[in-house]
């Protein structure tokens, strides 16, 4: 797979994954997290918003390889 097809399904899969996990997160966040103790909703939002980097930087690894 030449660079510019990695770069471009790499951009692809990364925009609907970050839509998907913005979604996911953000009902769990709205239900029974709304609920919880401000702890636990500190705690929540902190890995939530963390988790992503994660799977995103390996998309951009795999992205950035050379052909």
């Amino acid at each position: 797979m030449s660079g510019h097809v990695r770069k471009l399904v790499g951009t692809v899969v990364l925009l609907v994954f970050l839509l998907v996990y913005i979604a996911v997160a953000a009902a769990i966040g709205s239900g029974r997290i709304a609920e919880a103790n401000s702890v636990f909703q500190f705690l929540y939002f902190l890995v939530a918003g963390l988790l992503w980097v994660a799977p995103a930087a390996l998309l951009i690894r795999w992205m950035a390889r050379p052909d």
